[in-house]
């Protein structure tokens, strides 16, 4: 097995603790600045007026993402005036993996881009593409929790652009009242909430499966679930000695996922609505629940100000109430591309966004979602509650890493797959043994042992 994707789940919850508790100290770094005159990778020591250059940036076009990268943008350019960022979008989901995957292939690649990091990082071919990062100074902040998501035999690839995300279930509380519900610990109670807000005329769970990539979310956050049945299960499925339809605790995500079709829970124009559509149903109380990255929380936030308080998130429940815990997501990564003629300046781009002065900069347009990865970087006080609400799974141990952070391992046609078994084209079982197939190849092409 590659000893870069041993399961680290007990270092990750330490160090993601750890970053919960200096958050709430609320301890600057002796490095974070106000004014932004001693940002990393600026230059004051000579008088003469710099080059004037200009450098791209690649992103998702979801809202957040955009207003995120504008800050940093904005941030930066205060700092470094005779630098000038182009902002470019592309697609979320597999049609932006693959726009980023053509870009490279062509030579047509951003300067800087952001990106997933774990598994999907691993299939860009990071010594061919990739600027290596392991020495820049700015590392000496960030954590070895995520460097281990960005690191390719042996060497780091990544700055983070984000805080920590859990994937989970967002909740309308009003909703909740109305009906005297209770938060979920289990899954067979989160069954029982659906069947009396479906007997009320709301729609239980949103689907927005327009936007496939959302359709995943049930099966990836019940990661949680899995690593408490089978604490091995990454390190074998790595090795291919174990797989999803072979798994009962791994089947039992795509059986989820099955059972929200087979009582007929979702929204009825499911397969046509997207990820905004969504956003607005929960917001205004149309669907009770919405399987997602608690990522959403900003634009939620942004669209729908006076409704973010009556929104709540809890845990991907699992079958027994005493294992209750959070699938967490780092964050994405800023890269730099390897053929950049502007190495220097993106090397003091993406300092700024991994330095506590850049959070600043991006939280004021997107509240962080969890604890943060760069040393000194505090989650505001004025976050919204379902944010806090998160915390205690944080606070009492009871997270795990999704499994894309402690295997290597993730198919690009899981989305499809699973939008097959949310619309009951496929079963769990010809789910999980189509996802199983799907990941071979890229096994085989990581040169993993035992494929």
């Amino acid at each position: 097995m590659n000893k870069r994707f041993k399961p680290i789940a007990a270092l990750l919850s330490a160090l993601l603790l750890a970053g919960l508790l200096a958050a709430c100290g609320g301890k600057a770094s002796p490095g974070d600045t106000e004014s932004g005159t001693s940002a990393p990778g600026t230059d004051s020591a000579t008088n003469e007026t710099p080059k004037e250059v200009k450098i791209t940036l690649l992103v998702d076009n979801t809202q957040d993402s955009v207003n995120s990268a504008n800050a940093y943008i904005e941030g930066f350019k205060k700092i470094n005036p005779h630098i000038t960022i182009e902002l470019e979008t592309r697609p979320g989901g597999s049609e932006g993996d693959n726009i980023v995957k053509t870009r490279l292939a062509t030579g047509d690649m951003a300067d800087v881009f952001f990106y997933n990091s774990g598994s999907l990082m691993q299939a860009l071919s990071p010594e061919q593409n990739l600027l290596d990062l392991t020495n820049e100074p700015f590392q000496a902040n960030v954590l070895d929790s995520f460097k281990s998501t960005v690191t390719y035999n042996g060497k780091v690839y990544g700055a983070p652009i984000a805080s920590t995300t859990a994937g989970g279930w967002f909740y309308n509380k009003k909703v909740y009242e109305d009906l005297g519900l209770n938060v979920p610990k289990t899954w067979a109670e989160l069954i029982a909430n659906n069947e009396k807000i479906k007997a009320a005329g709301i729609t239980p769970v949103i689907g927005t499966f327009k936007d496939s990539w959302t359709s995943q979310l049930v099966v990836l956050a019940d990661y949680y679930n899995v690593q408490a049945q089978v604490p091995t299960f990454a390190e074998d499925f790595t090795a291919h000695k174990a797989t999803n339809a072979g798994t009962p605790a791994m089947l039992r995500s795509f059986e989820k996922l099955q059972e929200l079709h087979d009582k007929d829970f979702f929204n009825k124009d499911f397969l046509a609505t997207t990820y905004d559509a969504g956003l607005k149903m929960l917001a205004e109380g149309k669907g009770a629940h919405y399987p997602m990255l608690s990522f959403a929380t900003p634009a939620l936030l942004q669209n729908f100000p006076d409704q973010i308080e009556q929104i709540g998130f809890f845990a991907q429940p699992g079958d027994d109430a005493s294992q209750n815990g959070l699938t967490v997501w780092m964050p994405g990564a800023a890269y730099i591309y390897k053929e950049s003629k502007h190495i220097e300046e993106a090397k003091q781009f993406v300092a700024y966004v991994a330095s506590v002065e850049g959070t600043k900069a991006a939280a004021a347009v997107s509240k962080p979602t969890g604890p943060y990865v760069i040393e000194g970087a505090t989650v505001p006080d004025d976050v919204p509650t379902l944010v806090k609400e998160m915390l205690p799974y944080f606070e009492n141990n009871r997270t795990a890493p999704a499994l894309e952070f402690v295997s290597p391992i993730k198919g690009p046609s899981l989305e499809q797959i699973t939008v097959e078994v949310g619309a009951g084209i496929k079963s769990a079982v010809e789910g999980a043994e189509a996802y199983d197939r799907d990941v071979e190849k890229q096994a085989k092409q990581l040169g993993l042992e035992g494929w």
